[in-house]
């Protein structure tokens, strides 16, 4: 790549979601002056997966990289303003009962030991000490269950994390396109082909520039033909409201977290506790024609729950989310649930991130391949696309995330099965419900109408930047 100058123009597709934004703030920092962000929503956007209530913070060694990540997402999560509020230290606890999940908390005891981590974990033997370290679980039964326990772990107010990021930026004076302006389509290229010198949004717009960063998360496989090195899934959730005294009994309680379950987080301010299940996820595949594909292809598709508000998850999930609950919380297993959703993300045979430039096309940066893990690098992880940018990222780094089709199948990557197609499982595709809306809407008058146009349904938590 030529040299990059502070007068350089670059742009951020996907500069809502978590990496794309992590990369425009790093730009930002470093004075670089002609930065823009686009995306189909405002900050936070509501297609990342980062556009979340909360993610789970914490070390993670699936890697040979990780533990420097994690080392220096933790740092800023702690140290640095923008982040700070949004880091909740309660804790964490991966436990489990079945003969593989204890085989696989002893094979992450070693592995933290083998990286000089061992002081960061405590190891429970039985139920017991499990209750001991984690009162909120003493009463439930826990048949042969050992844990270990972090307590430098916890959870991370993703939504509002993202958009203090965007706060940020406007004060850096980032440029912003959002909607169709903000939509990738292709790439605008040389006469020869071969480098990158734009790019084109959906609604026609050109914008010329000296690099194009593709940070568009679980949509990247569908924008750009990436070589299946992605592949695009999805997991579920659910919300539960607790009454104030539930939400004072629950509060400090650590992240828990069982591979033959799911996981929960405490309540937030709001008292709302969200729950998940644990399995190799959902993927959407269709015959699809990403840029630089050369005839339509099998591709995981998502799709947008900002577009489709009545989606929810499959009726399997119920059950699933529903024995999470009547394991971890089970005085709750009749509460009503809400917001029952899908969240994409996109996984990479190796579970490590694909962060290159394109060999295909020069000054074209893919920043993507999350693997369902990388929400807590949000701080930063930018500053390693910037490094790539600039031509000084780390060798190690370089190699973990380079382009490498045939390198694995991505829709297993490292999870125990390959996932599941949606369309072999009823129950979280609602378009009728989506048209009789549609009807009813149809017959508003237009003192309703006038009303109506002042509320934006974003799906976020939080207040857009913009």
């Amino acid at each position: 790549m030529s040299p990059l100058t502070l007068d350089s123009t670059i742009l951020v597709f996907g500069g809502g979601g978590t990496i794309g934004s992590s990369t425009a703030l790093h730009l930002a920092r470093k004075g670089y002056r002609n930065v823009r962000v686009l995306d189909v929503y405002p900050i936070p956007s509501a297609q990342s997966a980062g556009n979340d209530l909360n993610k789970i913070m914490g070390t993670s060694l699936r890697n040979p990289v990780d533990k420097q990540l994690s080392y220096e997402a933790n740092h800023m999560w702690t140290n640095d303003p923008t982040f700070a509020p949004y880091y909740h230290q309660t804790g964490r606890l991966d436990c489990c009962g079945s003969p593989d999940g204890i085989e696989e908390l002893r094979r992450t005891i070693k592995e933290l030991n083998d990286a000089g981590l061992g002081d960061t974990a405590q190891w429970l033997d039985n139920a017991e000490e499990i209750g001991k370290r984690v009162p909120w679980l003493a009463a439930n039964d826990m048949p042969g269950w050992k844990g270990i326990y972090f307590a430098d772990g916890g959870w991370l107010a993703a939504a509002k994390a993202i958009n203090s990021v965007g706060q940020e930026l406007a004060k850096h004076g980032v440029q912003f396109s959002f909607g169709e302006s903000g939509a990738f389509e292709r790439l605008l290229l040389s006469e020869d082909g071969t480098t990158c010198v734009g790019a084109v949004a959906r609604d026609g717009t050109e914008y010329p520039a000296d690099r194009v960063v593709l940070a568009t998360g679980a949509w990247s496989p569908a924008l750009v033909d990436l070589e299946d090195q992605c592949c695009s899934k999805a997991w579920v959730y659910a919300h539960m409201q607790l009454t104030p005294e539930e939400v004072e009994q629950y509060k400090g309680c650590p992240v828990v977290y069982n591979e033959d379950f799911g996981f929960f987080f405490e309540p937030n301010e709001y008292g709302v506790i969200k729950v998940c299940d644990e399995f190799p996820g959902f993927c959407r595949f269709k015959m699809h024609q990403p840029f630089g594909a050369p005839a339509p292809k099998p591709v995981s598709v998502p799709r947008s729950h900002a577009k489709h508000p009545t989606d929810t998850f499959p009726d399997a999930s119920e059950v699933t989310v529903r024995r999470a609950i009547s394991t971890f919380l089970p005085r709750f297993k009749d509460k009503e649930l809400f917001n029952r959703s899908l969240c994409w993300c996109t996984d990479t045979p190796d579970a490590n991130l694909l962060i290159t430039e394109d060999p295909r096309w020069k000054n074209f940066i893919l920043a993507t391949g999350d693997s369902g893990h990388s929400f807590k690098l949000l701080p930063s992880i930018g500053k390693h696309v910037v490094e790539l940018l600039e031509g000084t990222l780390q060798d190690n780094l370089r190699q973990a995330w380079r382009w490498r089709p045939g390198s694995g199948d991505a829709r297993k990557s490292k999870r125990t099965a390959r996932a599941q197609d949606l369309s072999e499982v009823p129950g979280w595709n609602h378009d009728d419900k989506k048209l009789e809306a549609n009807k009813e809407d149809s017959k508003e008058t237009p003192a309703t109408a006038n009303s109506m146009s002042a509320i934006e349904p974003s799906g976020t938590f939080c207040c857009t930047v913009l």
